[in-house]
């Protein structure tokens, strides 16, 4: 049985129609609202704009927050990134996989839930 939740994630450039390479995904995970953040690792998306190499978080985590440096992706283009950064916080149960995908564009993003 698995006792901790696993997070996975990918960014879609939707502004574009590709995924996002070259991004950094950022993990942290608490063990409820108000307590610390504990940082768990880091990761750059691939050419399929993957996160592949996260960290499960640890036994007792209930809270996971997700951190994509999005500007460096994002400079260059015209306007720039309206959104420097994007945070997505959710909350995870012991044995379920979630996965995150950020789909982006230069003035917004969207998450959800995927499979």
């Amino acid at each position: 049985m698995t006792t901790t939740a696993t997070v996975s994630t990918h960014i879609l450039d939707t502004s574009l129609g590709r995924p996002a390479q070259g991004v950094t995904v950022r993990l942290s995970a608490r063990t409820g609202s108000g307590a610390e953040w504990r940082p768990l690792g880091e990761g750059t998306t691939d050419a399929d704009g993957r996160c592949r190499d996260l960290p499960a978080p640890p036994e007792g985590t209930s809270q996971v927050r997700l951190d994509f440096a999005v500007e460096p992706y994002l400079r260059g283009r015209e306007g720039g990134a309206f959104f420097p950064e994007v945070t997505v916080t959710f909350a995870v149960r012991a044995g379920e996989h979630y996965h995150v995908p950020l789909l982006l564009s230069p003035f917004g993003y969207s998450v959800y839930r995927g499979s």
